[in-house]
């Protein structure tokens, strides 16, 4: 189990959450509209959500060849042989059904029904989400593989995690809301970006074109700090200044990021999908203070 908990990737799941918690905050300072059940199950959702990816993640790229020893990133268990291919599709399944289990009770928490055509909106909403975290890179067409995984982190863990926890909070939805989840959506893109990064050559060589691969060690460097800067710029608009405290982790992250590669990075993940958790924090306790 230790092994399999491994998979599970637990360094990736606070950015996962970020979008819920100051999604469910802002509906809460500009309505006065919050729920505690529906925040447990939203949270308990996306965290399925983001385990189903990160496994699928790992039994994909291991089929497809791309983690092997020549990766820049830790080690997988079904790479070692630790666990067994048929035991992670075991755990996805299993995932699969807690995503749907959650997300179920999730819709009826914050509707009172399976069948109002909100409830049915953002079941197929969830439905996309699955089948988004499982074809990252799993199967044939996985569009990880074809330099799309940034848009689908933007939309999914910025957008509707963050819009999606505000209207399920509210059940209304106002303009700045996705002005707030494109920064978390800036954010985790970023996340997703210094993976790319650190696994560059060994992606390149296996044939796993992400954006990052596509655009090159120095333009991906670029747009790195493109990403951080826009997401600056919307907490600017947003009015979210306490955040602006937190400018020297994210400057020192970006001195990382310009002068290192390879291996020199894998502690970066980490550091970023923590600092944006923390900036979504303060963000959020600001918002609670206003």
């Amino acid at each position: 189990m230790k092994e399999y908990i491994g998979s599970f990737r637990l360094r990736t799941l606070p950015l996962s959450i970020a979008g819920i918690i100051i999604g469910s905050c802002y509906a809460y300072q500009q309505l006065h509209l919050f729920s505690v059940a529906v925040f447990v199950l939203a949270l308990c959702t996306t965290l399925s959500l983001q385990i189903l990816s990160n496994l699928s993640n790992e039994l994909g790229d291991a089929l497809k060849g791309t983690d092997n020893e020549n990766r820049s990133g830790p080690h997988r268990g079904l790479q070692l042989g630790l666990i067994t291919k048929k035991g992670l599709q075991k755990m996805i399944i299993v995932f699969i059904v807690l995503s749907l289990l959650f997300g179920l009770l999730l819709i009826h928490a914050a509707f009172g029904t399976f069948f109002s055509m909100q409830a049915i909106v953002m079941a197929l909403l969830g439905l996309c989400a699955i089948v988004a975290s499982i074809k990252y890179t799993l199967g044939k067409g996985a569009y990880g593989y074809m330099g799309l995984g940034d848009l689908a982190v933007f939309l999914f863990f910025g957008l509707l995690s963050t819009a999606g926890a505000f209207y399920l909070q509210s059940q209304q939805l106002l303009t700045s809301v996705f002005l707030l989840g494109s920064v978390i959506g800036l954010l985790s893109v970023g996340v997703l970006n210094v993976n790319n990064v650190r696994d560059m050559e060994n992606d390149k060589a296996c044939g796993k074109q992400t954006f990052a691969a596509r655009i090159g060690m120095n333009g991906a460097k670029i747009y790195h700090v493109l990403l951080i800067l826009a997401a600056f710029v919307g907490l600017y608009l947003l009015k979210c200044y306490a955040a602006f405290y937190l400018t020297p982790l994210f400057l020192l992250h970006l001195y990382w990021m310009l002068t290192k590669k390879g291996k020199e990075l894998d502690k970066q993940l980490p550091f970023l999908s923590i600092s944006t958790l923390l900036l979504t924090l303060v963000c959020s306790i600001e918002l609670l203070l206003h």
